[in-house]
């Protein structure tokens, strides 16, 4: 609408001037629409410009109220969880590397842990914290990785012992993931840990979203 209204007034503003320059006759009348037109060009121009000054401020408005309203959603995303093997005793020995799955989940806000797989899928690209931590007999050695995708991150280990009959490790990592990237825990071959009582755990959360 201002668009249409500025140029209506130019169209107005040159007809004047051309008539003006064309027909003039020399009257006192004349004289004076000669020079209030001119004027009031330059102020449409000027107003003109404004306008555009405007629009230009309006569009930064949106993309930062767009980029306010991105980071309002980061802050809200919440990732957190902590679980436990539970509901055994002796977990394993095993002829393969075997994942662990932690059945009795404690906390899973966002519901990134999977308590039938034993894997936490990353919900956002960002920053991650994990532990694992393990409790074991002397009978047989202990040895669990952290897992991201394919990759093995972190290790928890120890030897068997016929002295030291109560083993406990444990170890923790940030991890930069990507959307839908996979964490998870691996008992190696021929190890075990103890699962009853809450003693072997697998808890992560998001620090910051990218």
């Amino acid at each position: 609408m201002h668009f249409f209204s500025f140029s209506f007034a130019l169209l107005f503003c040159g007809l004047v001037l051309a008539q003006d320059e064309g027909g003039s006759t020399g009257t006192e009348g004349n004289v004076e629409v000669q020079s209030c037109f001119p004027d009031m060009c330059n102020l449409l121009k000027e107003f003109g410009a404004m306008t555009e000054k405007l629009k230009a401020m309006e569009t930064r408005l949106k993309d930062s109220e767009n980029q306010t309203l991105e980071l309002k959603n980061k802050e809200r995303t919440k990732v957190m969880f902590s679980a436990v093997v539970g509901g055994v005793g002796a977990l394993g020995p095993f002829n393969t590397d075997t994942t662990l799955i932690y059945r009795t989940v404690i906390t899973n806000i966002g519901n990134a842990y999977n308590q039938h797989t034993g894997i936490f899928v990353a919900p956002v690209a960002g920053v991650y914290y994990f532990t694992i931590f393990s409790h074991a007999g002397g009978a047989h050695p202990v040895k669990m990785y952290l897992f991201k995708n394919d990759e093995q991150i972190i290790t928890i280990q120890d030897h068997r012992s016929d002295f030291d009959t109560a083993d406990n490790g444990g170890n923790a990592v940030f991890l930069q993931l990507q959307q839908g990237n996979q964490v998870f825990v691996k008992l190696a071959a021929n190890c075990h840990v103890w699962g009853k009582n809450y003693h072997t755990t697998f808890s992560g959360f998001l620090v910051s979203q990218m």
